[in-house]
């Protein structure tokens, strides 16, 4: 009798849990179900923009993305080329994932009486159309036939900015396998500060290909600038002003001071001693004519360094 009750007692137990098993999936289905379409779809987005956060830092405290609109490309070249330094550089790959990296290098090319331009004497192309569309335009042209530079229009006829080399921030390892591809089999690995120290070499490090000419960077989906919330922008004294690179048969212009990178940063391309002894940046404005500081077009022949 008592093994009977036992096994009536643990079945009326079983059936009483099955019971409210049941009841609380009811009661589950019922909140799903009074819930409109609407509401659910509003959920989903708000659990993306959630995770979207989480997965990137590179976000401001109210969620909003630090990206710079076309406000920040409508200024003076010389003005642009040392406004870039400090902000991140980010390419979205086909597969979501993001590579970022932190513009230390720029050089400016005013177009005009510019001779290193190419919109030089405000020359039109098929090749350098971008340089005179709106400010914050991508310019991307091939040099040597085998590798890309990229750039960005400016407010001016023609002017345009050539960012030369990036600190890598995020997906180092993918930079690493884009580099490689385009590198002799067996050639050592390279360290992070070589990923992306040259104008074509960020090219390939952060994928950036030649169907990308005449983007507008302002709203581009695939690639953009932000602001960086952890980084202040540098001041006058940071930022060293030097003659431009692989422009040396343009004489005089040549000498002009119009490269700009930030102060002892391992990423830069070519250091020059002798400009960094030369007075902070903040003044090479006194070393511009008039007619220098009006003409603002253009861009030039550079070598991978």
């Amino acid at each position: 009798m008592m093994a009977g009750r036992k096994r009536k007692m643990l079945a009326v137990t079983v059936v009483t849990a099955a019971e409210q098993t049941l009841n609380k999936r009811k009661n589950q289905t019922n909140v799903t179900l009074n819930v409109s379409p609407i509401e659910l779809k509003k959920k989903k987005c708000e659990n993306a923009q959630s995770a979207e956060t989480e997965r990137s830092h590179y976000f401001s405290k109210n969620g909003l993305q630090q990206r710079l609109g076309e406000e920040f490309f409508n200024q003076p070249c010389i003005g642009l080329a040392k406004a870039f330094l400090g902000k991140v550089l980010v390419r979205r790959c086909a597969d979501g994932a993001e590579l970022r990296g932190r513009i230390v290098e720029t050089e400016a090319y005013l177009g005009g009486e510019d001779k290193a331009s190419h919109s030089a004497g405000g020359k039109r192309t098929e090749r350098n159309t971008a340089m005179f569309m709106k400010p914050g335009t991508i310019y991307v042209y091939p040099i040597y036939g085998i590798y890309l530079c990229m750039n960005v229009s400016s407010e001016g006829e023609g002017a345009a900015v050539l960012l030369r080399s990036l600190e890598p921030l995020q997906g180092q390892p993918v930079m690493r396998q884009l580099r490689a591809a385009r590198r002799k089999e067996g050639a050592r690995q390279l360290k992070d500060k070589e990923l992306c120290n040259g104008p074509s070499k960020l090219c390939q490090a952060l994928n950036i290909p030649r169907c990308f000419d005449r983007r507008d960077l302002a709203s581009d989906p695939e690639v953009w600038l932000e602001r960086d919330p952890d980084t202040n922008p540098a001041e006058p004294q940071d930022i060293v002003s030097a003659p431009r690179i692989g422009i040396e048969s343009h004489g005089e212009w040549a000498k002009k001071p119009w490269r700009f990178y930030l102060r002892g940063h391992p990423c830069v391309s070519v250091v020059n001693k002798e400009a960094e002894r030369q007075s902070p940046s903040g003044n090479v404005m006194n070393n511009l004519g008039p007619s220098d500081v009006q003409s603002d077009t253009g861009q030039h022949n550079v070598k991978m360094t």
